[in-house]
């Protein structure tokens, strides 16, 4: 007998569904192959907000972060959790109790694990709207525009790669306070995929400067027996 999974909320989609998922593989190994071009010279580059190298340098300046989280998604749902980042790159999504799911980044990949389905699917850090925020190579500030907020303690930009729009954009909301790393704190991030599916990620509680032990972005892998 085939047991059908009850209806339960769903936490931060990483990608589209599986065909869709397949076919953005296939077009980043395309990507890779070498094709010679006469390429048009590029424009120069235009000259960066101080207030965005402001906050991509707060972002920088994180060596490690704890935070209770709520994720929204499109229809209203809402999942809390306890947010853990060591940077670069490191990230772990722990939802609360009840929910078998699992977000974790390693540094290199982000993976998403389903202890329900025994699923375990696992993508690039720079093909996600998360690439701004860990991914330790991208250059953040190139691809940052700076939204109007009205309020001098409140500074709000949108990231996106517009030669990648599969890898969808984040629009992250920075409050001043002299206690964080470069006086700016992450308070959300509104997170949009290539599907058009929003996911609202807030933050409360920071804890910056947390000793974190070795296991901390480890995951139990629920197809063997063995941790990976």
């Amino acid at each position: 007998m085939i047991r059908t999974p009850s209806p339960r909320p769903r936490p931060f989609r990483l990608s589209a569904p599986r065909t869709i998922l397949a076919a953005a593989l296939v077009a980043l190994a395309a990507s890779s192959v070498a094709v010679p071009v006469i390429a048009a010279p590029e424009a120069p580059a235009a000259a960066v907000n101080p207030q965005v190298d402001a906050a991509v340098a707060a972002l920088r300046a994180i060596s490690t972060l704890q935070a209770d989280f709520i994720q929204t998604d499109r229809n209203g749902q809402r999942l809390a959790g306890v947010l853990t980042m060591q940077r670069p790159g490191k990230i772990r999504f722990q939802y609360q109790p009840g929910v078998p799911l699992l977000i974790v980044s390693d540094g290199s990949a982000l993976t998403m694990i389903d202890y329900e389905v025994r699923q375990v699917q696992r993508w690039p850090i720079r093909n996600s709207p998360l690439g701004a925020l860990l991914d330790p190579n991208k250059d953040v500030a190139r691809y940052a525009t700076l939204n109007p907020t009205g309020h001098p303690d409140v500074v709000s930009m949108d990231v996106h790669d517009p030669r990648h729009p599969e890898y969808g954009s984040i629009t992250m909301i920075m409050l001043k306070k002299a206690g964080a790393p470069g006086g700016l704190e992450l308070n959300s991030w509104i997170a949009l995929d290539s599907q058009n599916r929003r996911t609202t990620v807030r933050l409360s509680n920071h804890r910056y400067g947390v000793a974190l032990p070795a296991n901390t972005f480890r995951w139990n892998d629920p197809r063997t027996t063995g941790r990976k």
